[in-house]
């Protein structure tokens, strides 16, 4: 008898046309910058201008938690005041929280992550050892040792357009941001209510995906600066088990960041076990 032709699997993992991973579905993504990454076996599944330098906006504040995290002779439960060092004089942007403001560090971690607050990631790279220009060179130092060698930092919020990475790079920032409970609680927390010393603030998710449950993440931040566009960074649980590491870069509206996250993510359920 003839021998049984053995059956052999791809076991490469990729996206699928029949799961609408097609060139005209590709056309549509908004991201001018976009990598996706099966972190379970290190393959990237698709990339658009992975290598291209550009400005990365508030997914900085990930690099600058990883850094707040990792000095850890600050106790979490003291208070910090929002000082005049804090306001932002580069692009003027509007803050919530006036100088004067007394959060705990753990709650000026919590809203930097989750609802992008600048004077909060301000805060923290002044009260740091050395100050500010320590924080921001420890920044740079970290991004170093992560093999990020196009990445560069000029300060903790990301309303610098100097703070530029790449789409590829900024899946290992994605990856260390993983590795702490507290940026994965706080960066995915959909809403929290914040004292302030002098009343309460309440702050919402700065991503729909998030706020609105439209993917299953486990980390998360988004950016925008004019010189960025739009920006996203997400580590899904496809089928709630599967991480894969998507970044996009470069998206002329909110929307088209989520839209292309809602896209990505059914091209991932579809295609992967």
């Amino acid at each position: 008898t003839a021998a049984t032709p053995a059956i052999t699997t791809n076991t490469k993992p990729e996206l699928l046309s029949r799961c609408g991973f097609t060139e005209a579905s590709r056309r549509h993504l908004f991201s001018r910058g976009v990598y996706v990454l099966d972190e379970q076996t290190n393959t990237p599944l698709f990339e658009r201008n992975a290598d291209t330098v550009a400005p990365i906006a508030s997914v900085t504040k990930l690099m600058t938690a990883i850094v707040w995290l990792d000095q850890k002779s600050l106790p979490m439960a003291n208070r910090l005041e929002v000082t005049e060092d804090d306001l932002d004089n580069l692009k003027f942007t509007h803050s919530r929280l006036n100088v004067g403001a007394s959060l705990s560090r753990a709650d000026m971690l919590h809203i930097a992550l989750m609802s992008s607050e600048n004077r909060a990631a301000a805060a923290m790279s002044r009260d740091y050892p050395g100050g500010r220009p320590a924080f921001i060179a420890a920044m740079n130092a970290r991004a170093q040792a992560m093999g990020m060698t196009h990445t560069h930092f000029e300060n903790a919020t990301g309303l610098s357009p100097e703070n530029v990475s790449t789409p590829r790079e900024l899946a290992e920032l994605v990856k260390a941001a993983n590795r702490y409970q507290l940026i994965r609680n706080d960066s995915l927390d959909k809403q929290k209510i914040i004292n302030i010393g002098r009343g309460q603030l309440q702050y919402i998710n700065s991503n729909r995906l998030i706020r609105y449950g439209q993917v299953n993440a486990t980390v998360q931040k988004t950016g925008f600066i004019n010189e960025s566009g739009h920006n996203m960074v997400l580590r899904l649980l496809v089928h709630d088990r599967r991480p894969v590491i998507v970044t996009m870069l470069g998206s002329g509206t909110a929307n088209g960041s989520r839209l292309d996250g809602v896209r990505i993510a059914k091209w991932l359920n579809c295609s992967l076990n």
